[in-house]
């Protein structure tokens, strides 16, 4: 029998909490192409996902809503700035943890904690994300569990927005962005060191 991991349910609230808030978040603005720098024009409002949470044993998932524009100068369908890495799938916040998770511990075991934490993300997924580079990511200790300040500053901003909608701004800056040197996708790191880490 597996032993439960035991994660403070204060620490659990407050993760849950900051990525539920999320839940229809709006990110609308684009300065210009990011391809050409042209000017751009609104094209559509599209779903994706941010995080899938497990709430009382059935998965949830938390959708934020990214607005696309098309290029007037090159042409290029291109998204609105918002908390995604390029060529993720889940919110930035939930990557970032993945990362500082797998610096310490074995994939398999960082699903163990995202879960126990009521987050639900598959070791396959981990591995991918912990063999690309993001550039550094700022993590603390809260409760002995290394937690990326992206996801502890946007559990701060939920706390002080008084349960007000996420403005999709405001979630930009509390997850970090944008910062284009965080999300470099360059870098991929050697495979006898990406290895190590199935065991």
């Amino acid at each position: 029998m597996k032993k439960k991991l035991l994660i403070p349910p204060m620490l659990v609230d407050l993760v849950g909490n900051a990525l539920s808030s999320m839940e229809g978040a709006k990110f609308v603005d684009l300065d210009a192409c990011p391809s050409c720098g042209g000017p751009v024009s609104g094209h559509d409002l599209r779903a994706k996902r941010f995080a899938v949470l497990l709430e009382d044993g059935k998965e949830r998932t938390i959708q934020v809503y990214v607005k696309r524009f098309y290029c007037l100068k090159c042409g290029a369908l291109c998204y609105a700035d918002a908390p995604f890495y390029p060529d993720t799938r889940l919110g930035s916040p939930i990557v970032d943890l993945c990362l500082v998770l797998s610096h310490q511990m074995p994939f398999n075991r960082v699903a163990q904690y995202l879960r126990a934490m009521g987050i639900v993300v598959d070791r396959g997924t981990i591995r991918n994300y912990a063999s690309r580079d993001f550039g550094p990511i700022p993590a603390t200790e809260l409760f002995g569990i290394p937690l990326p300040l992206s996801l502890l500053n946007l559990a701060t901003f939920i706390l002080d927005s008084e349960r007000r909608p996420v403005i999709g701004a405001e979630a930009l800056a509390a997850c970090g962005f944008p910062t284009a040197g965080r999300a470099a996708l360059h870098g991929w790191r050697s495979s006898k060191e990406r290895d190590q880490r199935y065991k």
